[in-house]
């Protein structure tokens, strides 16, 4: 059973984020899966698990420092890909692509999207 039912993150330009999400993900098999009208977009693989809104209280997005959002990935191949989709999305650096020590075959790749929210995608297949 998973512990979660979804991740939200807060935009403040929706439109890029979602051609940010749906470039990015979309590298790890994730789709857009229904749009919030103004107010936000859901991605997915087969049920909605990411939220990309617009604050509810009306105040800007902003970043939570120490937070971050990490996708699993089906192979390392998928996260170089994803760490180049966020670069050329408008994305930053956080972290290239390559081995993590702290668990066997840990592979991932870190990034911050345009808003600054903080992303990782991890591998833990030895491929």
């Amino acid at each position: 059973m998973s512990a979660f039912t979804h991740v939200t993150v807060g935009t403040n330009d929706l439109d890029n984020a979602r051609r940010f999400y749906d470039d990015v993900l979309g590298e790890l098999g994730h789709k857009r899966i229904a749009d919030l009208a103004d107010n936000g977009s859901i991605w997915g693989e087969d049920s909605p698990s990411f939220f990309v809104l617009k604050p509810a209280d009306g105040a800007p997005a902003s970043v939570g420092n120490g937070v971050t959002v990490s996708f699993e990935a089906p192979t390392r191949a998928a996260i170089d890909a994803f760490h180049a989709a966020a670069l050329a999305a408008g994305g930053t650096c956080e972290g290239l692509p390559g081995p993590r020590g702290w668990a066997p075959n840990a592979y991932a790749a870190y990034a911050r999207d345009l808003d600054g929210n903080k992303l990782a995608a991890y591998c833990f297949k030895a491929d």
